[in-house]
């Protein structure tokens, strides 16, 4: 079976990793090879992307393939960005990567195609392609893990929008008040991410423990700040009543989320991954419910909301699957 090599960037504000990947005609993707390192450690952007550049380069002489017969390398970057000219834009997590014409600096490196996107829509075209979409032509992939952003695939191809900005649903107001994400109350990433649950956590135990009720996840006032969407994850599951109140509110916005994109883009699938993947059982009861109450029932009959299936390896098969240049 013919296999096509590819080569996949992962750039992150703490870690950076280059992936060597194989790829064959019944659409599996095997990964052969993964270097990593401390983004800081490069110095400068160039000086990482050179680096990003040669441990690619190192993988291919690890795993006996010829660097001539990779077809091409991806790169996952967090936004924003611009994917039609190659530049990545100043994203808040690197610090200095201000208008980094990374495709041309990769490809002068290492002399193959290049693609860039942003973190989101490369791992939509990863589930798209390897994991919970196969077979879909219209996908919405939703992140929901310190933050929510989306990846769209409409008619059987990555939507990216006039300037990288589609998909941002994050930033809708579901309610005029409530926990703050991407710089708004209320919004869907306030209900619906790590920091979000966080919040919500801390405003329903503040209200415990200022009625003089014990919380057993949070002794005190002083540990509100240290809350997190694992702390009060591993309460709920352990059947903490509290910590089930709250991933029962954040499921409720998931579900008025879902139901604008069901109604706007009538999909076939929701993929959902990071915190939705690993506490599917705690959020989609009261998801259910609001998706029924809110969404257009012939749309929402139409849809599955699916946790990710490439689990923690997303990142790797995003870069690759952008490697492969196919969306």
């Amino acid at each position: 079976m013919e296999r096509k090599y590819l080569l996949g960037i992962d750039i992150g504000g703490t870690k950076c990793a280059a992936i060597l990947g194989a790829a064959d005609s019944a659409g599996t993707i095997e990964i052969l090879g993964k270097n990593r390192f401390a983004t800081a450690e490069a110095g400068s952007p160039r000086a990482c992307l050179e680096m990003l550049a040669r441990s690619g380069r190192e993988l291919c002489v690890r795993s006996g393939v010829s660097p001539d017969s990779v077809c091409g390398c991806g790169v996952s970057c967090g936004g924003p960005l611009d994917s039609r000219r190659g530049i990545i834009l100043s994203p808040p997590n690197l610090p200095g990567w201000d208008a980094i014409p990374a495709v041309e600096i990769l490809e002068h490196e290492l002399g193959i195609p290049v693609r860039l996107q942003n973190d989101a829509n490369a791992c939509a075209v990863a589930e798209w392609r390897f994991g919970a979409g196969r077979g879909v032509r219209n996908m919405i992939f939703l992140t929901f893990g310190t933050g929510l952003g989306a990846g769209l695939i409409l008619d059987g191809r990555l939507y990216c929008g006039i300037g990288d900005s589609a998909g941002e649903c994050g930033h809708i107001r579901l309610a005029p008040v409530g926990p703050v994400g991407f710089g708004k109350s209320g919004s869907f990433e306030g209900f619906c991410s790590g920091g979000g649950i966080a919040q919500l956590a801390a405003i329903r135990a503040r209200e415990q423990l200022q009625l003089g009720k014990k919380v057993a996840w949070c002794a005190s006032i002083d540990a509100l700040t240290g809350l997190n969407a694992k702390i009060v994850g591993d309460a709920a599951e352990a059947g903490d009543p509290l910590a089930l109140a709250v991933y029962e509110e954040c499921g409720r916005y998931l579900g008025r989320g879902l139901a604008l994109l069901i109604d706007l883009l009538n999909p076939e699938r929701i993929v959902i991954g990071s915190i939705f993947a690993r506490s599917e059982r705690l959020l989609r009861p009261a998801m259910e419910r609001s998706i029924a109450e809110e969404a257009l029932s012939a749309a929402a009959a139409q849809c599955r909301v699916v946790p990710a299936a490439l689990g923690e390896a997303i990142g790797d098969y995003a870069a690759l699957a952008l490697a492969l240049g196919e969306f």
